[in-house]
């Protein structure tokens, strides 16, 4: 008995033992396995550098962005992929805003690389009234950190920054950049042995011109069918660019505008905050003007898209790489009836670019006197003007780009008008197969 109680005396050490060595293993393995997810999210976390906050939700990505991703569409490098995981971020400022109003129009703002416009813009908007009611959609036609640090002071709305990541911008080696055997201006393809199709007047494309027009046409099927903020939006949605002066009473004037549309003029496919002509500043009438659609601060909704949507094809064939002149002389047409704009007699909107494309980007070559714009703000312009029991007054036959205009080139690259139809792909991958 006693060597038996001894025995078992001894054996009740070594088993408090090896439960000690047991529990130091498993504390070592622990920390170890912690220290390993800690190094995963921090390189995670370090691999979407480009304009990101800490506390923004990465993760959101897939959850925001309904996305297809197509053979058809080019490979990407690195910067395009990063750009278009930001495209998933939640909008900024939803602490400062976490609701937006009731029928609220989503304005978008598309830029390049023009920050002394950009600052004009921005500034306008910041005293818009309303503003704070809705979202602001700002984007970009490449990466520039310059533009990132204008938008990152918006403090007056919630914001949400969005990239094309099909940019030419981004491509420096290969397309929809410039690749090391484009054929060039008027580079015989046969001799020179190049690659590239010209447009109607004998000249290969340039990546900066064309930018132009696929930029256009990924926005607008980002924001309308991908984005989950929008692709739910059955109502108006406002685009400006950045070089729009946005008057105090524009969001106001235009929410009264989409109200009376369908009543005073249920022709007009939109509605718009400054005439056609944009040397124009409305006739001053007390009554509303139904016209020909203007690309100063112009929005519809989203049965207007879709017969955009629809015209795809006509889009992107057409030798032209301006967006606007595109839809004028071709899509607009093929509607079969006057694309009518509703807007007030007095403008709410300005473009003040003096110099178009892609320039203004630096100091000294910035199209803007001594860095300043001065836009005379008059007292009506500070409040809504527009009374609802006016008349429509509608402009017939008015001059401008028409059905029968064969463009001005720059848009005769098989490779731009695929690229092109791959964007109307995108989020309507089965619908819209027919189109490739």
């Amino acid at each position: 008995m006693v060597s038996s109680s001894i025995m078992a005396a001894s054996k009740k050490p070594r088993l408090r033992l090896r439960d000690v060595a047991l529990c130091r293993l498993l504390s070592v393995v622990f920390v170890t396995l912690c220290g390993v997810l800690l190094l995963i999210f921090l390189l995670a976390s370090n691999s979407i550098p480009i304009g990101t906050n800490e506390d923004e939700n990465v993760g959101a990505y897939h959850r925001d962005l309904k996305f297809e991703k197509l053979q058809d569409l080019p490979l990407q490098n690195d910067l395009s992929l990063r750009l278009e995981k930001l495209n998933g971020l939640p909008p900024r400022n939803l602490d400062l805003y976490p609701r937006l109003a009731k029928d609220h129009i989503v304005i978008v703002l598309y830029v390049h690389n023009r920050p002394q416009y950009l600052n004009v813009v921005v500034e306008s908007l910041s005293k818009v009234l309303g503003i704070s009611e809705t979202l602001l959609i700002v984007s970009h036609d490449g990466y520039f950190e310059e533009m990132n640090k204008i938008i990152d002071g918006i403090k007056f709305c919630q914001v949400k920054q969005i990239y094309a990541p099909y940019s030419p911008h981004l491509f420096s080696d290969s397309f929809p950049g410039v690749s090391a055997n484009d054929c060039k201006d008027k580079d015989d393809t046969g001799e020179k042995h190049c690659v590239g199709n010209p447009d109607q007047y004998g000249n290969h494309r340039s990546p900066k011109i064309v930018s132009l027009k696929h930029h256009w046409w990924w926005m607008m099927n980002t924001v309308w069918d991908g984005l989950r903020e929008t692709r739910g939006h059955s109502g108006h949605i406002l685009f400006i660019e950045e070089d729009h002066f946005i008057f105090p009473n524009a969001y106001r004037n235009l929410q009264v505008l989409t109200s009376l549309k369908p009543k005073k003029c249920p022709d007009c496919y939109a509605a718009n905050l400054a005439p056609s002509d944009v040397n124009s500043r409305g006739e001053g009438w007390s009554i509303l003007i139904a016209e020909r659609m203007g690309n100063v601060g112009y929005s519809f909704n989203r049965t207007v898209w879709k017969k955009i949507h629809n015209k795809a094809r006509e889009f992107c064939v057409f030798d032209d790489y301006n967006w606007d002149i595109t839809m004028w002389a071709t899509v607009y047409p093929s509607f079969g009836s006057p694309v009518y704009s509703l807007r007030g007699p007095r403008t709410s909107a300005v473009h003040f670019g003096k110099c178009g494309l892609h320039q203004g980007q630096g100091e000294n070559k910035a199209c803007i006197d001594n860095g300043m714009v001065n836009i005379n703000v008059e007292e009506p312009d500070t409040a809504s003007n527009i009374q609802l029991d006016w008349d429509v007054h509608t402009y017939k036959n008015q001059p401008g780009y028409k059905a029968g205009f064969k463009g001005w080139g720059g848009w005769g690259d098989d490779r731009d008008r695929h690229l092109c139809l791959s964007f109307a792909n995108m989020y309507n991958a089965t619908s819209n197969a027919s189109l490739l």
